[in-house]
């Protein structure tokens, strides 16, 4: 293992954060950290939704198709490079510093983007705010899993990464009132789009201040006293919560510290390591990125050019996708921690898949109009969206400690490329060539969702209510290891909770 040696510790921490009642404390966690999904999905539909309002004279940008298409592919790109970047970062560096630095990028390119005047300018404030909410999925995602109970914490994160839909819904609605003209001139309300969403994430800080470093992040690199601390502050606020008294925990992890660890250990970890899981992770986020481009590229343009919705009700029949994406990690959700991972991501991939080709076919030979269109999307995707914030749990859970960040940032650049590059690119072209051929996207999204649900079978792994130590060993405990047992213990400062080898 590269990196700077500090000492073989034996410690208790995991056992004790996943023993902890659910409390006050996970609440400011999933407020602090979650709520940010929330942000992005206001963030992208609003943007979806101006997009026309910018090519418009007199909106003060007065950009041309083309620019609009670039402004998209720029974000994806700026979300790509950022996961990847601020991805090592979070694992180099700790989790709560890249989760405030992230989120501020986030702020300050949001805020300028309201007073863009020009292409280029517009387009250097998305591919940063890209960067920014890019970096946020990885560096947000491994810290609440590592705060988060075992027991629970499936039905956590799905419902925290399907909160994106709540800011969707909110987007389609909230930029319905901004585009009206009789409300807000034509140049100005796209900008307060922007600062509304910046004012919300300026609240989302405020709260972010008061989570903590990651316990397990901390042992890890050398500072199990400051880990301690946190820890015990955690239970201390728990206990005067719940009233419940926390027992002690016998369950100890020996890791040998490292304050950093090497790019090029983190990088050949998940193939040489774990190459089914590498398979496993590619195959779910390849699946859910075709389908929901099968659906999300084309939908405007579904519903307008087949279908005769004018321009300005689009946003409505967001509105009840949305709600349906957002339900299904909501109410599946506990079924992950309790069925398990493996049967509920099979079930889930599978069925959205299949649902999807019997609306394609409907869609094709004229049987549905935009109500029920909308109505068989909502259904299509209160399974796949339970699916996909799976994925995203997946790839949290499967990977070693030191390469979790970098795990999800990995994952989530090949779903975002392929989502944001490939799909507008394709499903665009079978638009412009008729119903056919938008029912041709549809089976392509469903065949590859249904095929991630098939390896799940084969190469699932189950997580649900096993400690992430359990599924994926820290590395520095394989060589804690490796190391031996020659060693003698000694009790640190911190009382029995820690041991420290000489």
């Amino acid at each position: 293992m590269s990196g700077v040696q500090t000492g073989t510790i034996e410690t208790n921490i995991p056992a004790r954060l996943d023993r902890l009642p659910w409390a006050r404390w996970h609440w400011l966690v999933v407020v602090g950290l979650g709520t940010v999904w929330i942000l992005d999905g206001l963030e992208v539909t609003i943007v979806g939704s101006i997009a026309s309002r910018l090519t418009e004279k007199g909106s003060g940008l007065e950009l041309d198709p083309s620019q609009i298409g670039q402004a998209a592919a720029i974000y994806v790109a700026g979300a790509c490079l950022g996961a990847l970047f601020f991805g090592y970062l979070t694992d180099r560096l700790g989790r709560k510093k890249l989760f405030m630095v992230t989120l501020v990028l986030y702020l300050a390119a949001t805020v300028a983007t309201a007073f863009s005047m020009n292409a280029m300018w517009f387009f250097a404030c998305r591919f940063l705010t890209g960067a920014g909410i890019g970096g946020e999925y990885a560096a947000i995602n491994s810290a609440i899993d590592e705060l988060i109970p075992a027991r629970v914490r499936g039905r956590v994160d799905l419902v925290i990464n399907g909160s994106y839909w709540l800011g969707t819904a909110g987007g389609a609605a909230l930029s319905v009132l901004l585009l009206n003209e009789n409300i807000f001139a034509k140049d100005l309300g796209w900008r307060l789009a922007f600062g509304m969403g910046a004012v919300f994430g300026l609240a989302i800080l405020l709260v972010r201040r008061n989570v903590p470093e990651s316990p397990r992040w901390l042992f890890i690199h050398g500072k199990e006293q400051k880990a301690e601390r946190v820890v015990t502050d955690i239970e201390e606020q728990v206990e005067e919560d719940t009233g419940e008294w926390l027992s002690e925990e016998d369950d100890y992890l020996k890791v040998r510290q490292r304050m950093t660890i090497g790019f090029g250990t983190i990088a050949k970890t998940a193939w040489q390591l774990y190459p089914k899981r590498f398979v496993l992770g590619l195959s779910l986020f390849i699946g859910q990125a075709f389908l929901y481009n099968a659906v999300f590229f084309t939908q405007a343009l579904v519903l307008t050019t087949f279908l005769g919705v004018g321009d300005g009700s689009v946003g409505w029949y967001i509105v009840p996708l949305a709600i349906g994406n957002f339900l299904g990690p909501l109410l599946l959700g506990p079924l992950f921690d309790t069925v398990g991972r493996r049967v509920m991501i099979t079930l889930t991939y599978v069925m959205s898949g299949l649902l999807l080709i019997l609306t394609g076919v409907l869609f094709n030979n004229g049987t549905l109009d935009a109500t029920t269109l909308t109505l068989a999307w909502c259904v299509v995707f209160f399974f796949a969206s339970a699916g996909t914030s799976a994925a995203y749990l997946t790839v949290s859970e499967i990977f070693p400690m030191e390469t979790r960040a970098m795990a999800i940032a990995f994952f989530y650049a090949v779903g975002t490329g392929i989502g944001g590059i490939v799909g507008p690119l394709l499903f665009g072209k079978f638009i412009d060539a008729g119903k056919d051929m938008v029912a041709v996207g549809y089976y392509i999204g469903a065949g590859l969702m249904i095929a991630a649900g098939i390896v799940e079978v084969f190469l699932g792994v189950e997580a649900a209510q096993r400690s992430l130590e359990d599924v994926a060993e820290p590395l520095t405990a394989q060589d804690a290891e490796e190391e031996g047992d020659d060693k003698q213990p000694s009790t640190y400062a911190g009382g029995s909770s820690m041991r420290r080898y000489h």
